[in-house]
């Protein structure tokens, strides 16, 4: 993912992580104090952790995805994407911090520098973008007017090509003058110049950090808020149906946006510290925590995003006991069974009747005293009804499968 590029002198001489010794680590590029041996060593351990365990994640999710067809819905395919993009990062950028940091210096020279900068940054921003982009596509699947179309591919191949037109559109310009990449840190990593202080670099930092931290975060805040408040209100027209969906999904919630917070935040903080801060306020010892915590959402993003879905859960149960998945794992969001509609006499006179479906939406109609024609729901009709309004009051979203 991103690694963030903060100071590379120590402010403790007699830290057990730093070395007082000049070491060049790349090119015409030197740092007057680094890691210690056992400084490297603990965060080659760490990132040899997320690499093995974080590509096995992303792997077990593409094995899951091409394996079982019912797994092969549109919003799958974004969940797959962000998959696409982390392993990516544990074959293409890992293993050379990995080596690099198990040598004490950068391996594979400058322009090996900026390759693995740019690569690691475009993958990144691709998995946010992508996270953000899976938020939304929840959120309007709750407030279109119709049930979620599980043959529609169209709309979630846009936000993947955006996803990625996205990343590509921000990580370019530092290879044509805009800010540039470099050696981060204790040496062994390279990122965005996040140390260089003119108006060139500045601007840069200060539109990458806005548009692909600050923006992400606050759509993904935006858009599960309303599908927790969407759910709440289908819970109080049906409290022993939606209860424990709205639990499960406020779980998931909490734990989607804490874990963002905690594997990104840091690293947010650290690159406007080193931008703006004077020099040497931000140690190697510190530095590469926001790196690892970066890095280390290759490895949660499959669990929180995959594994907590009921869903894939099956599916990976099946995979491991050679069988096949259970019955509740094929229900797809194109589903559109209906529960019984349920009347409700209002003060006015009118009946309000209200279809629950197993997997779709919630609809309000009003029963009108004067028949005037049916609306078709789903498998069966609501005779003599009329809907309140273009769009339904809420709709449950089938993709947690809770």
């Amino acid at each position: 993912m991103i690694v963030s590029n903060v100071s590379i002198s120590c402010g403790k001489a007699n830290s057990p992580w730093c070395s007082s010794d000049s070491t060049v680590h790349l090119e015409g590029t030197t740092s007057d104090r680094t890691l210690t041996a056992t400084g490297h060593l603990v965060v080659a351990v760490c990132l040899g952790f997320i690499g093995t365990f974080g590509f096995l994640n992303n792997l077990i999710v593409l094995i899951l995805f091409f394996r079982y067809k019912i797994l092969r819905s549109p919003i799958n395919c974004l969940l797959v994407n962000i998959s696409v993009s982390d392993l990516l990062v544990c074959v293409l950028g890992t293993p050379f911090s990995f080596a690099a940091s198990t040598q004490g210096r950068w391996l594979i020279g400058p322009g090996g520098c900026v390759w693995y900068g740019f690569i690691n940054a475009c993958l990144g921003i691709v998995s946010l973008i992508s996270l953000a982009v899976l938020s939304y596509e929840r959120y309007c699947t709750m407030i279109g007017p119709t049930q979620a179309d599980g043959t529609n591919y169209r709309k979630v191949g846009v936000g993947i090509a955006i996803s990625w037109g996205y990343s590509i559109a921000w990580t370019v310009p530092p290879l044509f003058g805009w800010s540039k990449y470099g050696p981060e840190g204790p040496g062994t990593t390279c990122s965005v110049d996040w140390a260089t202080k003119t108006a060139n670099n500045i601007s840069y930092i200060l539109c990458l950090f806005t548009f692909c931290l600050i923006l992400p975060f606050l759509v993904i805040v935006f858009s599960y808020g309303k599908l927790l408040h969407g759910i709440k209100q289908v819970s109080r027209i049906n409290i022993a149906i939606s209860r424990k969906r709205e639990q499960h999904v406020l779980v998931m919630v909490i734990t989607m946006v804490i874990c963002f917070l905690l594997c990104w935040l840091p690293y947010g903080i650290m690159a406007l510290l080193a931008t703006f801060s004077r020099p040497g306020l931000v140690t190697p010892e510190v530095s590469v925590i926001p790196s690892i915590l970066a890095k280390f959402s290759t490895f949660i993003n499959p669990i929180i995003y995959i594994f907590m879905n009921k869903q894939f859960y099956r599916c990976f149960y099946a995979l491991l006991k050679c069988k096949t998945p259970e019955r509740g794992s094929s229900i797809k969001t194109s589903s559109k069974v209906m529960k019984p509609l349920r009347t409700i006499r209002r003060a006015n006179g009118h009946n309000t009747t209200i279809a629950v479906p197993s997997t779709g939406q919630a609809i309000t109609f009003v029963h009108e005293s004067t028949p005037r024609h049916g609306v078709f729901v789903g498998a069966g009709i609501a005779e003599n009804s009329l809907p309140v309004a273009s769009r339904p009051v809420v709709s449950l979203v089938a993709h947690y499968n809770g």
